[in-house]
């Protein structure tokens, strides 16, 4: 247990663990102390001298070390002759802090006056204007008048791009240093600084392309003046005209608690749009942080492109009919094809779709599968997290092993807490086939070669190495799998060699304990928890189909080979929300709803279920992916279901095993987080959002020996034929996905193939040139990155960016241009 501190703040008791500073005392007891260079998740630095006190200690007898006493017995308290900073300051037994004397007042009335000096009369048209610390603390502090002219203010640029998504107001920088540290302490990227000195310091960016960090919009959350604002809320609107409406980030598998900012404007034709993403507190998930791509990538909801008419095939061609005639058609063609229908469903989709969609199949006695190119969750159901579990309480003794991921591009808040585990002690193992950002933080870094996955992991919980001893006696022990280089056959074997790891070295069923698989989906594994599972065959059972129900998912867009075998299914349904290329190949389309648009829920990779609310109406003419199968299910005689998600998600709770100790409630309950950075005092922490919607529950273990998954062996590593190469599948961040196309990011937008220097040097290419990729019958023309960090003698091509590999293949290539004749990358 922690050393507890006892001192006076204001003449109240407190009673901290040691090590905190004032600021962060006085915090919890409900005291505030201002600051605007402090925050609670950054190492103090005492830059901006607002938080100045008085600060008194016990004088101690030199010759006894004994406090001196007054005459009444208590301690002596000697004020120092200067003020010091809260920020800066430890707390310490028999302390006496006061923060409102006449002394401080005057000090932090300067200190704003100040800052002012050199501070521009923005307010009327900053963003930051009705959130702004500096704002609210010259109310509070601030001198009526000044003693400087305003001719005499310092100028500098307006409109400072540090890269396409932030920009910087060099005349509102107050150098508080908050971003500057926020990306070298946090993010790990230390792409901006301080440049010049005096007043002419000012930020600048050190990276090409300009501020290339993929956390940098946390740092216009937590700038205490509209210095740093995200270009795509810049003049966007004012801080009191929003509404904010929680949710959950679906861009990937960590189910970071976000908030929609949104409005009425006109210039959308009177409709309420979301104006900004902005991060919702859980120190279980997120924290207060989330990465650009969740963000950013909202903008695809009020695309014109979006379906907003169901379209039935006629004559050969898609046209625009009524929703009753959509429903009817595509419940008379669920209807003839009997038994065989196959439904095809992804993990973008919540547990009430899900759950709605495996009930129509049940009820045409027909069969579900997920479409995903990863497996294993069934495994994760028996080894996965527990309740109780949190990455941040993990501490020295414990090891987290990081196995074939790069959680930077796959889950970079996963990557964050992560890193910081590793900062504050815990053992890193991190195993993988080629350099990762996180070699550089891990204790231990073991490097292994395509296709020896099984023998590295077989090494770690059964060898004798350091590395191997790390794992086998953590005190705890969190295991993240990815998919690097990896198809579904080879994840899934993976999956059961650790759960059979975990299992022997009895690193499960108990918190901060088990299996995480780094989803390529937000609810991947809720699809798993319903017992729904990927199909080895699915071209073969998509032939073979009569009814092909396709929902939130585009086979065809992705992989060739299902877009050949949906061309022999009797018929194809599909519900999204943009025309994909499987929906171009539908009898039937079925426009569905952004997440946006909608309620529901999710499970996380660590099997945490959260719920999510509508934050904007819906697209005109579109539906909840539930309530389009529901009508389906009553049409085709099976139960009429509810399309009120409490009642939907409490039917989950009754018929899914998984989920019988889950409830609604429960998914909204909160509790007091640290540290305690809601909106009620944004100087503290920042803009974030404090967290009153709900945290989320971990699902318990399935236990008991019936159902116990199926082990599956690692498949034969592909050796590809002469003159052709081995082509392996990896993730990158900003792929070609639809919500990054349509989004700031899509300058960022990864390349789609990779190279060794000694391969590009064979192939006698340069960097930038352009190939032709074949891969059975069709052909890709794309250019090529060449890199020391790919591995020798593989091609590494990114997933969904154009070149449909899922799983190691063996491809040919052809060289197009040897050099960049086609723009630079």
């Amino acid at each position: 247990m922690e050393k507890q501190v006892n001192l006076t703040i204001d003449g109240r008791s407190v009673s901290v663990p040691a090590g905190m500073n004032l600021v962060d005392a006085a915090k919890t007891v409900g005291i505030t102390i201002p600051v605007f260079c402090h925050h609670p998740k950054l190492k103090p630095v005492g830059m901006c001298r607002v938080c100045l006190v008085d600060v008194g200690r016990p004088q101690i007898d030199r010759a006894t070390g004994q406090p001196v006493l007054n005459e009444n017995g208590t301690p002596k308290i000697a004020f120092g002759p200067k003020l010091e900073t809260a920020c800066t300051t430890p707390v310490s037994e028999g302390m006496v802090v006061w923060g409102a004397t006449e002394k401080v007042m005057s000090a932090r009335k300067e200190i704003v006056e100040f800052l002012l000096t050199s501070h521009p009369l923005d307010c009327p048209v900053c963003d930051k204007g009705g959130e702004c610390p500096l704002q609210n603390q010259t109310m509070e502090f601030g001198s009526g008048d000044s003693r400087f002219l305003l001719d005499e203010k310092s100028h500098a640029k307006k409109h400072y791009p540090l890269g396409e998504l932030i920009s910087l107001d060099r005349e509102r920088c107050i150098q508080c240093a908050r971003c500057v540290r926020f990306e070298d302490q946090v993010a790990g990227d230390p792409v901006i600084g301080f440049y010049n000195r005096g007043r002419k310091l000012e930020i600048a960016t050190y990276s090409e392309p300009g501020f290339d960090s993929i956390f940098s919009g946390n740092t216009t959350d937590i700038c205490p003046v509209g210095a740093l604002t995200t270009n795509d809320f810049r003049f966007g609107a004012r801080a009191w005209e929003l509404k904010h409406k929680p949710s959950i980030c679906n861009q990937c598998p960590v189910g970071c608690n976000i908030t929609y900012d949104v409005r009425r404007e006109a210039k959308s034709n009177g409709k309420v749009v979301v104006k900004r993403v902005m991060p919702r507190q859980n120190e279980e998930v997120n924290e207060i942080w989330i990465c650009d791509k969740g963000r950013f990538t909202y903008g695809y909801s009020e695309s014109p492109e979006r379906l907003t008419q169901p379209l039935v095939r006629k004559n050969d061609e898609l046209v625009p009919v009524s929703w009753d005639e959509a429903l009817q058609t595509a419940a008379e063609k669920l209807q003839a094809a009997g038994k065989s229908v196959y439904s095809l469903v992804s993990g973008r989709l919540s547990l009430e779709d899900l759950y709605v969609v495996k009930t129509l199949t049940t009820q045409a006695k027909g069969n579900i599968s997920l479409y995903s190119n990863m497996g294993g969750g069934e495994w994760v159901t028996r080894v996965g997290m527990t309740p109780g579990s949190d990455l941040s309480k993990l501490e020295k003794g414990s090891t987290i092993l990081v196995f074939g991921s790069d959680l930077h591009e796959e889950a970079p808040i996963w990557w964050l807490r992560v890193k910081q585990a590793a900062e504050r002690g815990v053992t890193l193992v991190n195993a993988t086939a080629r350099k990762m950002r996180l070699d550089n933080y891990a204790s231990f870094n073991l490097s292994y070669a395509y296709g020896e996955e099984e023998k590295a992991l077989r090494e770690l919980f059964e060898g004798s190495s350091q590395a191997a001893k790390a794992v086998s006696g953590a005190t705890d022990l969190v295991v993240f799998m990815g998919s690097d280089g990896m198809g579904q056959g080879q994840t899934s074997a993976l999956a059961g060699l650790i759960a059979e790891g975990l299992v022997k070295t009895s690193h499960f069923g108990k918190p901060n304990n088990g299996l995480i698989p780094v989803w390529h989906n937000a609810n991947d594994q809720g699809a798993y928890e319903m017992g729904i599972q990927p199909d080895e065959t699915l071209a073969d059972s998509i032939s073979a189909a009569m009814a092909l129900y396709v929902t939130g998912a585009d086979p065809a867009g992705e992989n060739p080979s299902l877009r050949d075998a949906m061309q022999k299914a009797g018929c194809v349904i599909v519900q999204d929300i943009f025309l994909t290329e499987t929906a171009k190949m539908a009898d039937v389309v079925l426009p569905s709803q952004a997440i946006m648009e909608r309620n529901g829920t999710m499970v996380s990779g660590e099997r945490r279920t959260q719920k999510f609310s509508a934050a904007v109406p819906a697209a005109r003419n579109t539906k909840p992916d539930y309530e389009i199968t529901t009508v389906l299910l009553e049409k085709l005689g099976g139960e009429r279901l509810s399309v009120n998600i409490e009642e939907l998600f409490s039917l989950v709770t009754k018929k899914e095993p998984n989920f019988k100790t889950a409830s609604f409630n429960d998914l909204g309950a909160t509790h007091e987080q640290w540290p305690l950075v809601g909106r009620n005092e944004v100087y503290y922490g920042g803009t974030g959002y404090e967290n009153t919607y709900g945290l989320g529950v971990v699902l318990p273990l399935v236990t008991g020996e019936s159902g116990m998954p199926r082990k599956t062996n690692m498949p034969d590593v592909l050796k590809p034929a002469r003159n052709k190469w081995l082509a392996l599948p990896v993730t990158h961040l900003y792929d070609q996905s639809l919500p990054v196309k349509t989004s700031l990011l899509k300058d960022r937008i990864a390349n789609t193939l990779s190279l060794h220097p000694d391969d590009a040097e064979a192939l006698k290419i340069e960097n930038g040139a352009v190939v032709t990729l074949k891969l059975g019958k069709e052909e890709y023309e794309q250019k090529v990155m060449v890199s020391t960090d790919q591995p020798k003698g593989k091609l590494l091509v990114t997933r969904n960016c154009g070149v449909p590999v899922w799983q190691p293949e063996s491809v040919e290539i052809a060289v197009t241009s040897t050099t960049q004749e086609r723009g630079s990358l």
